[in-house]
């Protein structure tokens, strides 16, 4: 069929409106473009565009110019292809119909739909294949004529070929999308390696971390929470905090925050009220919106990023900052993992050292102080048969007043380094410590110690750094019940799972108790607890005013060494 019927006005119309569809690269200002055109070229009342599904056999979406909203809502569901529209499905043809309810293959309209009768169709093909159908009806003045399919195929040619234009742009712009997102994740990565390299100080890598963390996403404020135990502890934060929440403690167990931290998989928040499962307010932060990114280091939790409200286009984040921070966390986990591992090794090395030099001086009061007092009370002792009254007055004071003396130092003996815990192991070193207790400090110590060693099976020894931290462990929380609790009984259990493979130690007291989230820790707790992650182990308080203190440890049993090894006889 030729354009001989196409007047001039018309042809130049087609020709000016082919050249802005093709030029236009939205795909829907296109398809919008091309109805609004069909219904000005061909007087039709209504047009409407329907996309065929990817089986060409039905459609999978219907847009139409010409009826209201209202109209729509009491239609109901849009067209799926049937009828005289799924003619044109079948058979891809230019059809013109002057009453398209007389059709064989109509049928009808659905209530609400209005009074429809003559129609043209044309299909709309992009590189020889049906792309959909252009549908035109109720022409204001009479049937459509040739002259209008004419048009309305040219035009359909024209919007085939700006619709694969657009298609193609919006293709290519996806690419680049996803091309910038891969360079910008890059970027975080190499910016993060660059920034941290060679730092091994861990406040400094996670202060770092933490800012250009925060500058990365545009967050209104961003923190670092790294696994202690069975709770998750602030390590750094950044950006607008109500206060310094370094330190605080939230559970791993019931929040989202440890959610994140074991399934390893990030978790964008639209709403924290409802689903942070813990108060932005608990730690300093007003906010609406969050995204918690896990920090991992070879599969293993370290702990994650937490960032709230994004400064530009929030407050919520999308999945391109989930997919930066990401990117980022695989880095800083990296830097994060080897600044702990350096300063873990600094810990057991100042530890080793201290141990060390406990051992010396321990062995310089035995072998010279606590001797050379010996002999001197033995001399005062000998001084006594000299029978002078004042003499022998004095000398007794002076045997009463070494008495003391030496017992002291014996006592500092054991408190530095327990002979029994090098000469016979752990248990009876324990034993030991708590009869000390008991006598120096006024404690009613109920003790239950259970280790597979010391049950008939003297010649194996637990490992040497596993002993000392136990004993320490057990002598720093008896020293703090002590001074602190007011306590008048306590119940220290020491027992060894070997189903596990760990050992448990568990030491309550009934004293005054204390306030966990409102007290600083001591160095003494502090100490405990660098002791228990040293041994790979986890630490636990609970406690509370008025209701005394129950202290549970478990450290895992990593090695057994011969009583040979040991220089055990």
């Amino acid at each position: 069929m030729g354009t001989d019927a196409l007047d001039e006005h018309r042809l130049a119309r087609l020709i000016d409106v082919g050249r802005t569809l093709v030029a236009e690269l939205d795909l829907e200002v296109v398809l919008q473009r091309m109805l609004e055109v069909a219904r000005e070229l061909t007087g039709a009342r209504y047009a409407a565009l329907g996309v065929l599904d990817e089986g060409k056999q039905g459609l999978e979406r219907f847009i139409a110019l010409g009826i209201g909203e209202e109209a729509r809502r009491e239609i109901g569901h849009l067209p799926r292809g049937r009828g005289v529209l799924g003619l044109l499905i079948d058979d891809p043809r230019p059809l013109r119909l002057e009453n398209v309810g007389e059709h064989p293959r109509s049928y009808g309209f659905p209530p609400g739909h209005p009074p429809m009768k003559s129609f043209l169709g044309v299909p709309v093909l992009i590189g020889g294949e049906a792309y959909g159908n252009l549908y035109l009806t109720e022409k204001r003045d009479g049937s459509f004529t040739e002259t209008d399919e004419q048009s309305v195929v040219v035009l359909a040619g024209w919007a085939g070929i700006a619709i694969e234009n657009a298609r193609l742009y919006g293709h290519a712009e996806r690419r680049r999308e996803e091309l910038e997102r891969a360079v910008r994740s890059l970027e975080a990565t190499t910016e993060i390696a660059r920034a941290v390299g060679g730092e091994t100080d861990l406040d400094r890598v996670l202060e770092t971390i933490v800012k250009r963390a925060r500058a990365l996403v545009e967050a209104r404020s961003l923190m670092i929470l790294l696994e202690a135990g069975n709770e998750l502890v602030v390590a750094a934060t950044a950006g607008e905090l109500e206060r310094d929440v370094r330190g605080k403690r939230i559970p791993v167990e019931g929040s989202t925050s440890g959610q994140v931290l074991r399934s390893l998989e990030a978790e964008r928040v639209a709403d924290t009220s409802a689903r942070l499962r813990i108060s932005p307010g608990e730690l300093g932060v007003a906010a609406s919106a969050a995204m918690l990114v896990p920090l991992a280091f070879r599969g293993r939790p370290l702990g994650l990023i937490a960032s709230f409200d994004r400064l530009s286009d929030g407050p919520g984040f999308t999945v391109d900052d989930e997919n930066l921070l990401l990117a980022f966390a695989a880095s800083a986990a990296t830097a994060v993992a080897t600044a702990q591992s350096v300063t873990q090794d600094r810990l057991k090395n100042s530890i080793q050292a201290s141990e060390r030099e406990r051992g010396r001086w321990a062995r310089e009061l035995h072998d010279e102080t606590l001797q050379a007092l010996g002999a001197m009370r033995m001399f005062l002792s000998s001084a006594l048969k000299g029978g002078d009254d004042a003499l022998e007055n004095a000398v007794r004071d002076a045997v009463a007043q070494l008495g003391d003396e030496i017992d002291k130092v014996r006592a500092l003996i054991t408190e530095l380094r327990p002979a029994a815990l090098d000469q016979i192991g752990l248990a009876p070193a324990l034993e030991a410590l708590v009869l000390h207790a008991e006598k120096t400090q006024g404690l009613d110590v109920e003790v239950e110690i259970d280790l597979a060693h010391a049950s008939g099976r003297a010649a194996v020894r637990l490992d040497t750094e596993l002993e000392n931290a136990v004993y320490r462990v057990v002598q720093e929380a008896l020293t703090n019940i002590a001074k602190h609790a007011r306590a008048e009984h306590v119940r220290l259990r020491v027992a060894e799972s070997e189903a596990a493979g760990t050992i448990e130690i568990e030491i309550e007291d009934d004293g005054v108790g204390f306030d966990a989230r409102a007290t600083r820790e001591g160095f003494g707790l502090v100490g405990m607890r660098e002791r228990v992650a040293m041994a790979g182990g986890r630490m636990r308080i609970t406690c509370s005013p008025g209701h005394g203190t129950r202290l549970e440890v478990s450290v895992p049993v990593a090695g057994r060494a011969g009583a040979a090894e040991r220089g055990v006889a």
